[in-house]
């Protein structure tokens, strides 16, 4: 259910290294290093569930149009060889339609927070902020931080982010490697005002872990290829380990070949508060670019016996085969997708894109699934040789120039159609986004 497509953060991470010699490029002092940037986000989202699963009252429809305006403050670092500093954020959605038979309840659609006849909320705040050091080439967080790692990522895929709180660090002495790590104590979803003291993840819901705690790095070997590797843990429900590349080579100057491979083992620890369970997926892409088109094909395979879980509404999945609803992540399940591009700029259109792809998924097997991810058939018995299918297409355009200039449109549509374990939908989302540096 994500908008971020995951093979961009691997790619992010190949270039954390250069971001970081961009930040100390930047002027010296707490003022003179500052940023204001607000980003105006209008959202449109209608879900249709066919199955009637998601909807409070059971029509199976799910709409809401909302207004949201994120603002950040960004200071530089005091000079010195410590460095002090304050990041400051303050959000605010606005319902513009909605109903109670349209808000999605408290499920997955999550657009805004809703009381409990399920009545949209006309409006929702966040606001937080973190301190900062930097010693060197170290920085430390405290407060309200917006980790991005396979292991723990902040979602941003609804009107507002989500974001968590505790302490983080990143280190880029070493060229080339850069490392991250956090110990966080609460988070907070993207249609929630405040913040959560537990956690809970996509499949088993809330989760009375006192934290979750992550490290790991990202290591550019060269321009062509990058390497991750990367724990966590939510204390007395998982430990998660990640081990993720990314390569590309150019064949000519408009022909080039790239793929990637993204692997999870999570196991149960301490209390088991989510069952006992040892799993393992991954998946693999291999793709080619010619000029303007870009045509990949990936495969993605859960061993496990349970679904790969992660941080609800969060962005912690790194896999090739999550994408805009499902995660083809259900135990045994394989799947295969194939993902077409087009940058029209060649063709004298520059800033429009276009994004069309297909996946398939087949052999879910909940037979040995323990107790908290088990799903069953009317007859009581598990469900297994579960399959599912999901097409995306997507369109979207980036003014280049004059006073709208860095406006984005985005158009996307989703169709879905599964066996008993899953809805079938169609969905529509309409994104609209204006960035504004103040400062």
């Amino acid at each position: 259910m994500r908008i971020r497509n995951v093979a961009l953060p691997l790619s992010l991470f190949a270039a954390l290294p250069l971001a970081a010699v961009a930040v100390e490029d930047k002027p010296e002092g707490f003022i003179e290093g500052s940023s204001v940037n607000v980003l105006a986000r209008n959202f449109y989202f209608n879900r249709d569930d066919r199955k009637g699963q998601s909807s409070p009252t059971g029509n199976g429809y799910s709409e809401a149009w909302a207004q949201g305006l994120i603002g950040k403050f960004e200071s530089g670092f005091t000079q010195g060889t410590v460095g002090f500093g304050l990041d400051a954020f303050a959000m605010v959605g606005i319902k513009l339609d909605s109903g109670t038979g349209r808000s999605g309840g408290k499920g997955s659609f999550g657009m805004l927070p809703v009381d409990s006849d399920n009545r949209p909320e006309d409006n929702y705040s966040k606001v937080g902020g973190a301190a900062k050091l930097r010693v060197l080439d170290t920085v430390i967080k405290a407060g309200d931080v917006f980790p991005l790692t396979p292991v723990v990522a902040y979602g941003d895929s609804r009107v507002l982010p989500e974001s968590f709180r505790g302490v983080t660090l990143q280190n880029t002495s070493l060229e080339g490697l850069s490392l991250q790590g956090g110990r966080l104590s609460g988070m907070s979803q993207p249609s929630e005002s405040g913040m959560n003291k537990g956690f809970s993840t996509f499949y088993a819901g809330p989760v009375d872990s006192p934290w979750i705690g992550y490290f790991g790095g990202d290591y550019s070997l060269n321009k062509h290829l990058s390497v991750s590797l990367y724990s966590s843990r939510l204390k007395d429900a998982w430990d998660q380990y990640y081990f993720g590349t990314a390569a590309s080579y150019p064949l000519t100057d408009d022909v080039s070949l790239f793929g990637d491979f993204n692997y999870y083992k999570a196991v149960d620890e301490g209390k088991k508060l989510l069952g006992e369970f040892n799993n393992n997926i991954w998946s693999a892409k291999l793709g080619v670019k010619v000029g303007a088109h870009s045509l990949a094909v990936s495969h993605q395979r859960n061993n496990g016996d349970d679904d790969f879980d992660y941080l609800r509404q969060s962005d912690s999945i790194f896999l090739n085969n999550s994408i805009q609803y499902n995660d083809f992540n259900s135990p045994k399940e394989r799947s295969w997708m194939v993902r077409y591009d087009l940058d029209m700029q060649p063709f004298g259109i520059p800033g429009l894109s276009f994004m069309t792809r297909y996946g398939k998924g087949t052999g879910a097997d909940y037979s040995n699934a323990n107790a908290v991810y088990m799903r069953r058939d009317a007859a009581g018995d598990p469900l297994t040789d579960q399959r599912r299918w999901e097409r995306d297409i997507e369109a979207k355009y980036v003014v280049q120039e004059g006073n709208l200039k860095d406006l984005s449109l985005r158009l996307r549509q989703a169709t879905v159609r599964s066996s008993a374990f899953e809805s079938d939908l169609e969905e529509v989302r309409v994104i609209i986004e204006y960035p504004l540096a103040i400062l």
